[in-house]
């Protein structure tokens, strides 16, 4: 396990050296029954709590039911987790745990020569190379020996380890991912104490459960202290990372999390309306928590009673979002119209997944940008926002909401199944910290001046009537002297009443986009990273922004002049995007896709970009980006 900057420290009582990295890349795969989940997440909880930057790849299978030990079947959880400050999940691994033939076939690409090779020998029978469809074992081809291959019966030993718990031989089994976890936490130097502690609290009902994890985890810490078949340990220091008090935080989380804070920052109470997809889901669930937050969650019969439940939130005076993934956002689109023509604040939440129809639901994708900009019937801008890893989904529900309330419209809020259940540390904000989100309601009778009218209370309500920015009033039902119509049907500039006129459709659909337009005034400059100018830009949006921008620092170090601008607002684009874009001689937009902002760019501002696009349920790596860079 050679590594840039790795020293060895002498060997401790288990006879075992220790060697210091500055960085390593473990990947947990097995059956999705073998709780790869749950231990690369434990891994990762105890190696942010010890005070590493972390970063993950969480990698499900797309099948629900697929057969156990056949490579559909196969989940997988790769974490990064350093002493330096670090933006993907790493393209290599250092060490593979693979649990059975399907997970070591699917995986063992990604190892890199040298790397460690840990697999549950149990596993490795006739029965499960068949279901693998393998016509013997793969361990055997020369191919492995370029692996430091270690086979331990980890099955086996979980059974022993557990058998003073009084569990069954098949919920024994189930604790293998226990034993599994605590022979890498014994590898590269990992304490116990919180996973041990989630163990109690978890199954602190039951008693019988707690105690045969407890023993799992403990044995496979213990094999590795004493069996002696592992020359080294492996130790990664703290990272240094600025002052403050950090949590560990998935993308789902900070998103929900955000809003709730949100909503506070606006005293408004939040409705979430929506139903139940892959990768949006937990959104819901982790939503649900939060009713003490005056937070109001609604799992309706589909998608349109979904989005059409929020915009009638909204309507009624609260903020309105619905969610979903890009299958169940194509069937919200018509009522993603309604939200535009009545002008009321929405958030539309689309956690992207491969496509299309049913696409491969469990893998990652940025192609929905289109989708979210133009996918509409007829002339129906909205404003579109991304964001760009786990903990900045936290920031964007935040902005989004702000430019939602503040301007009338609905927002796209773009995350992709990678920033969704991916992590990384994320620095606890305080809430003194945060702006307050202004919100100002149209004033009825005994109210003063009647909302953007300017006019006095026994003056006719003009719901159209629009302030600086093109915003009209928000306006909410009920409230003396304030009767409006709104709806899908063209309305009447200023009036609201329902209007076939030509001139008037003209009007309205100007004014519409002119909002949306306006939108870029609240975009600060962009701050391009790296050089300013010279000779490639590299132009990336969404979860796309930690391999990118490490590519072009690698691009960088290499003598080039090279910049990087990342784009959090996809509609509007900011104002100075097109000055930045001609300042380089060659610019390529990287994105999981087949060129959807490539071809906006192009568009807008007749600028010859290139691209670079990957649309394989996949990240970018950051090698392959520093092979197009060229």
């Amino acid at each position: 396990m050679s590594q840039t900057n790795a020293s060895t420290e002498a060997a401790g009582s288990s006879g075992a050296a220790v060697q210091i990295l500055p960085r390593v890349v473990v990947r947990f795969a097995g059956d999705s029954g073998d709780g790869m989940q749950l231990a690369g997440t434990q891994f990762t909880n105890t190696s942010a709590v010890f005070g590493n930057d972390v970063s993950t790849l969480p990698d499900f299978p797309a099948e629900i039911r697929a057969p156990a030990g056949t490579r559909p079947g196969v989940s997988g959880f790769q974490i990064s987790f350093s002493s330096e400050q670090i933006r993907t999940p790493g393209d290599e691994l250092d060490a593979l745990i693979a649990m059975n033939p399907a997970a070591l076939l699917t995986n063992i690409d990604d190892l890199r020569e040298g790397g460690l090779l840990i697999v549950n020998s149990d596993e490795f029978t006739a029965q499960n190379f068949a279901k693998a469809k393998v016509a013997s074992d793969p361990l055997d081809s020369p191919r492995y020996e370029r692996y430091r291959v270690h086979k331990v019966p980890i099955t086996l030993q979980t059974r022993e380890a557990v058998k003073e718990s009084g569990l069954g031989a098949k919920d024994a089994e189930r604790c293998k991912n226990f034993y599994a976890l605590g022979l890498v936490y014994w590898l590269y130097d990992r304490p116990l104490d919180t996973t041990l502690g989630w163990i109690n609290e978890k199954f602190g009902k039951k008693p019988q459960v707690a105690q045969a994890n407890t023993l799992a985890l403990k044995a496979g810490f213990n094999f590795g202290d004493t069996a002696e078949i592992f020359p080294l340990r492996y130790r990664v220091a703290r990272a240094k990372l600025p002052a403050g008090k950090y949590r560990n935080i998935i993308g789902n989380q900070a998103l929900a999390i955000g809003l709730v804070t949100a909503a506070r920052l606006a005293k408004k109470p939040l409705f979430y309306g929506t139903y139940p997809i892959t990768p949006a889901s937990d959104i819901l669930h982790e939503l649900a928590h939060y009713k003490n937050f005056d937070i109001r969650t609604f799992q309706a019969e589909d998608e349109i009673a979904a989005i059409c439940s929020a915009i009638g939130a909204s309507y009624a005076g609260a903020i309105g979002v619905t969610g979903s993934s890009g299958p169940g956002i194509a069937l919200k689109q018509e009522a993603v119209g309604l939200a535009v023509m009545t002008e009321l604040p929405l958030l539309i939440l689309n956690v992207q997944r491969a496509g299309p129809s049913t696409g491969m639901p469990t893998k990652t994708e940025q192609a929905d940008l289109w989708q979210a900009v133009l996918g509409r019937n007829g002339e129906c801008p909205v404003a579109v926002i991304a964001a760009q890893s786990p903990a900045d989904c936290f920031d964007t529900a935040i902005e989004a909401t702000r430019i939602a309330l503040q301007y009338m419209t609905p927002v796209f809020v773009l995350s992709d199944g990678y920033v969704a259940n991916s992590s990384e540390p994320w620095p606890i904000v305080k809430a003194s910290d945060l702006k307050p989100i202004e919100v100002k309601h149209a004033v009825g009778i005994g109210g003063g001046a009647n909302g953007a009218n300017g006019a006095e209370d026994s003056a006719p309500f003009q719901p159209y009537a629009r302030d600086a920015r093109g915003v009209r009033p928000w306006a909410i039902p009920g409230t003396p002297g304030l009767r409006h119509r709104i709806g899908g049907l063209e309305k009447a500039d200023l009036t609201g009443e329902i209007s076939y006129d030509a001139a008037n459709h003209q009007r309205m659909t100007d004014l519409r986009a002119a909002k949306i337009a306006n939108i870029a005034r609240e975009i600060p400059p962009q701050e391009v990273y790296g050089d300013a100018d010279g000779e490639l830009l590299a132009v990336s949006w969404g979860g796309t922004f930690g391999a990118v921008r490490t590519a072009i620092d690698h691009v960088r170090a290499a003598g080039r002049r090279a910049g990087h601008l990342h784009l959090r607002w996809l509609n509007p684009l900011p104002n100075d995007t097109e000055a930045i874009l001609r300042r380089f001689k060659r610019v390529i937009v990287c994105e999981l896709n087949m060129g959807q902002l490539q071809q906006l760019i192009r568009g807008k501002f007749a600028i010859d970009a290139a691209g670079y696009h990957k649309v394989q349920g996949k990240p970018f790596t950051v090698a392959e980006l520093v092979r197009a860079f060229g």
